[in-house]
């Protein structure tokens, strides 16, 4: 039987893909050093844990929740964003989703009809595009280049801009660059989107994981317009290590968060009942061992980050946050005889069985992303398999 067109048009998750052909290659007794998907290689915290545990047991957890979370959480996340953010919204501005990536979507689903169009810079995370092409839009992506730190600018913005134009989307820190916007220029995008009467995406999921003395600056902080503007986009997967659990949450208008819970109600009735009881303790609890993970992170990337840049070819950025390297490799595919950056990544895991993750997959056909969400003896002995598979492949 013949699948729909919108079936037919869509991309799989790149960096999905690339996991799973590692795992089914370790699964075949290969030692595979995987360094493909942003999830933290540390265990959800103890007492996050624990709750989950005891709504298990006192029964709490068995039960169908409201569509958009229980009210327990949606209070924890007013609460967060009141503490980290400095901004009071209400619970009705909130919607649990199963994961930000869900969060992502049902938003679209809400503001989109076909043919609107949402601007996304480049690079970009996988899912962007496909998620707005589901929705019945059109992805706009507009190239950001090194020089500008992979960021961009209202001057681009407004080269992109048309009639059709519905929303902007804005990652920062971000995937798969690092790279952080400052309050400048959060400040300039901001009134450039308030001026047209654009939604700003802000999809804020790494905005706990910034490293040295680099900071991040929430766009809806800006001002109170620029906030009226912005849908954020969160979640507890990366901060608390708990990218199984899948809950993810969006605070914005309220009109559009009906529009996602009503989306929601139909699609997949409420977020998994014993992991919104984990969240409500993620986001209220102790906060310590987010530190200690944040450091570790911070660690990892000042160790892996001269390795990885000292290699043949390679251009790249540091990145400031999120835990991801997005190292330039076309000079190392020029050096190594490759035409294509996809070839010598499926190389690379084949010969030298180091797993990472394609550029093009983000829109950008010079790049890798490396994630370093592992710990640090995997992380330099994929840099030394690299190292000598790049030697090995070079042209005399």
């Amino acid at each position: 039987m013949k699948i729909s067109q919108r079936a037919e048009q869509l991309e799989p998750s790149v960096t999905l893909v690339a996991s799973a052909k590692a795992k089914a290659l370790k699964a075949q007794g290969l030692d595979i050093l995987t360094l493909t998907v942003g999830e933290p290689d540390f265990a959800t915290p103890e007492n996050i844990q624990e709750a989950a545990i005891a709504a298990i047991k006192n029964g709490s957890a068995s039960y169908y929740t409201p569509t958009a979370g229980i009210p327990e959480l949606r209070q924890a996340i007013v609460n967060y964003l009141e503490k980290n953010y400095g901004l009071t919204y209400k619970t009705s501005q909130t919607i649990v989703t199963d994961g930000a990536k869900f969060a992502l979507y049902s938003l679209f689903q809400a503001i989109l009809d076909a043919g609107d169009e949402v601007i996304i810079p480049v690079p970009y995370w996988v899912s962007y595009g496909e998620q707005v092409k589901l929705a019945g839009g059109t992805p706009v992506f507009v190239k950001c280049h090194e020089s500008q730190q992979f960021k961009v600018t209202v001057a681009q913005l407004e080269a992109a801009y048309t009639e059709k134009t519905k929303a902007m989307i804005l990652n920062s820190p971000s995937n798969p660059t690092g790279m952080i916007y400052t309050k400048e220029e959060l400040t300039a995008i901001g009134n450039w989107a308030v001026e047209k009467d654009l939604l700003i995406i802000a999809d804020d999921i790494y905005g706990r994981l910034v490293y040295n003395g680099n900071e991040f600056t929430p766009i809806a902080t800006i001002s109170e317009e620029i906030r009226k503007h912005t849908i954020i986009i969160n979640g507890v997967s990366k901060t608390y290590a708990m990218t199984g659990w899948r809950i993810g949450y969006a605070v914005g208008d309220e009109t559009i968060i009906q529009a996602m819970i009503d989306i929601a109600s139909q699609a997949t009735s409420n977020p998994t009942a014993v992991s919104q009881y984990a969240a409500v303790e993620a986001l209220s609890g102790e906060q310590d061992t987010v530190e200690e993970m944040r450091v570790a992170f911070e660690e990892r990337l000042n160790k892996i980050y001269p390795l990885v840049a000292a290699l043949p070819g390679i251009y790249l950025e540091k990145p400031q946050g999120a835990f991801y390297l997005f190292p330039n490799v076309k000079e190392m595919l020029n050096l190594c005889g490759y035409e294509n950056v996809t070839k010598w990544v499926d190389d690379l895991l084949e010969e030298a069985q180091v797993a990472l993750v394609t550029g093009e997959g983000f829109g950008s056909d010079e790049h890798i992303r490396i994630s370093y969400a592992t710990n640090l003896g995997i992380l330099e002995e994929a840099i030394e398999r690299i190292a000598k598979f790049i030697d090995s492949k070079r042209k005399a």
